[in-house]
């Protein structure tokens, strides 16, 4: 069993009330809604600080806990959500993001049994092939390397692994996709750690919980993820892709 947390807020530096931009005729976070009650969940649970989002999302059904306005990330959100709801320490909870309204459900159910299957690891996310080498060398598309056993060992802008002696991206090179799945017990502990320096360098908070010692499964994608939203010319893809 496993639970499913959107956390949604309203600020958005580039796409102000992004989660209730609509798309498709709907406002994106009913989207994002929708899929995660098509998994195989136990509860799928809106968290927001921001009366417009609670309202649009209780008028589509969604059940909605209001969280503090004071959280640094959408990971601090669910973690008050946690406690808020009594979940155990062993309970698993999924951290879908606002803004991936076509993010499959198959990946939701697969990131929570990665992390079902493997009762040692604080964490599981996912990743998939990555070839291109424009989208290899960009930094806004994050890569990660893990050991042989499946666990995380680095994430990172930079384009890693590096093939001394071939310029283009390698056979190895993975693409990490955004979709978390937290042992409650771990989501508390990094929520409680302040920001490491690696994560403080890279802007990746997953490397807080790298740099302390927390374990992070990783799998690769049964199926490609469609397109998150963080600009307008996303959100015009992410249409497309709905009309498609």
């Amino acid at each position: 069993m496993f639970h499913v947390v959107i956390p949604a807020r309203h600020a958005s530096t580039r796409l102000p009330g992004k989660p209730l931009l609509m798309l498709a005729g709907k406002p994106m976070l009913q989207w994002v809604h929708e899929s995660a009650r098509r998994s195989r969940a136990a509860s799928v649970v809106v968290a927001t600080d921001d009366e417009r989002i609670a309202t649009a999302a209780r008028g589509f059904g969604a059940d909605v806990q209001m969280t503090a306005a004071t959280h640094a990330s959408g990971t601090d959100r669910i973690a008050e959500v946690a406690r808020a709801r009594g979940w155990d320490a062993e309970q698993v909870v999924v951290n879908l993001q606002g803004d991936e309204p076509l993010m499959p459900h198959a990946l939701v159910d697969q990131v929570a049994s990665l992390l079902l299957a493997h009762r040692g690891d604080d964490m599981a996310t996912l990743a998939g092939p990555l070839a291109d080498a424009a989208a290899f060398a960009d930094a806004n598309v994050v890569k990660l390397v893990a050991d042989r056993d499946g666990r995380a060992m680095y994430f990172s802008r930079a384009p890693i692994p590096c093939d001394r002696d071939a310029g283009s991206a390698p056979a190895a090179a993975r693409r990490h996709i955004g979709l978390y799945a937290y042992r409650v017990r771990g989501l508390q502990k990094l929520a409680s750690l302040p920001p490491s320096p690696l994560e403080q360098l890279e802007k990746l908070e997953q490397l807080r919980a790298l740099e302390n010692g927390l374990a992070i499964r990783v799998a690769d994608a049964v199926v490609a993820p469609g397109q998150d939203v963080n600009t307008a010319a996303d959100l015009e893809r992410a249409a497309e892709q709905l009309r498609a």
